[in-house]
């Protein structure tokens, strides 16, 4: 079974930005698996964060987005995901974030609701990367 926790908030502080978990945190460490994917379903991207002993899904959903897409903007800036105690660089999120945009924008394969928000909230950094 997967285990699936959600960013319940994202804090832009100077040049720190930050995604709190609130979620039971795990007992071991976790780890930056430096991948993203896509949950058209529940409308969110997913960082992959490691455990040693399994993968636990981080679904930031269209809340987050404004903060994503700033992130984005941030190129020498690593977004932190904040977990109880634990503080994790998103290692590898501004080429993983930019590939999904990529190929979400247009794409028919995404679910259509999903692909129109994107398009919507991060029209900039799409509009960058053509």
């Amino acid at each position: 079974m997967r285990k699936l926790v959600e960013v319940s908030e994202g804090l832009f502080e100077g040049q720190n930005i930050q995604f709190k978990v609130n979620a039971a945190e795990p007992a071991e460490a976790v780890e930056a698996a430096g991948k993203m994917l896509t949950d058209t379903e529940a409308c969110a991207f997913v960082y992959v964060v490691d455990t040693g002993t399994e993968y636990i899904y981080v679904h930031f959903k269209e809340h987050t987005w404004p903060l994503l897409a700033e992130a984005l903007k941030q190129t020498d800036v690593v977004p932190l995901l904040v977990w109880d105690k634990q503080i994790m660089p998103l290692d590898a999120f501004h080429e993983e974030l930019g590939m999904l945009l990529e190929n979400i924008e247009g794409n028919d394969n995404y679910a259509e609701d999903f692909r129109i928000a994107v398009e919507a909230v991060f029209h900039e950094a799409l509009a960058s990367q053509a």
